[in-house]
């Protein structure tokens, strides 16, 4: 019934420019055309293969309070090493066994971070 080679995620931000800058630049992730949707502010963030997450603007957006994308890494130590120094703080959960660095190192291994929106975000990796 369902096209599941066709299927894609989404999840909303309040300003599209700051979200392109927040994932494009500050996370280093390759950003995908929409079909001509830009000028609405739509773009996607590419997961290859000809995939990819939409982001779309909601000016009346508040943020899910659950993870919206997780990002698989093969070494989570690098990985948020790497985020912090580029400016990203980890985020901390009650319930959850974080170390210093906020990983959680159960298997896999996660550590959360928010975009500037407060969209929770992963970086996660896998036995």
């Amino acid at each position: 019934m369902f096209d599941t080679a066709r299927a894609f995620a989404s999840f909303a931000v309040p300003d599209p420019d700051r979200a392109r800058e927040f994932y494009g630049t500050t996370l280093g992730l390759a950003l995908a055309p929409v079909g001509g949707m830009e000028e609405h502010g739509l773009f996607g963030i590419d997961l290859g293969e000809g995939r990819a997450v939409l982001v779309y603007p909601r000016p009346d957006h508040r943020p899910a309070d659950f993870t919206v994308l997780n990002l698989p890494v093969d070494d989570i130590d690098d990985a948020v090493d790497e985020l912090v120094r580029r400016g990203v703080g980890m985020l901390r959960y009650e319930g959850f066994d974080q170390d210093g660095k906020g990983v959680s190192r159960g298997e896999p291994k996660v550590a959360w971070f928010a975009d500037p929106f407060g969209n929770v975000c992963s970086v996660i990796q896998e036995a």
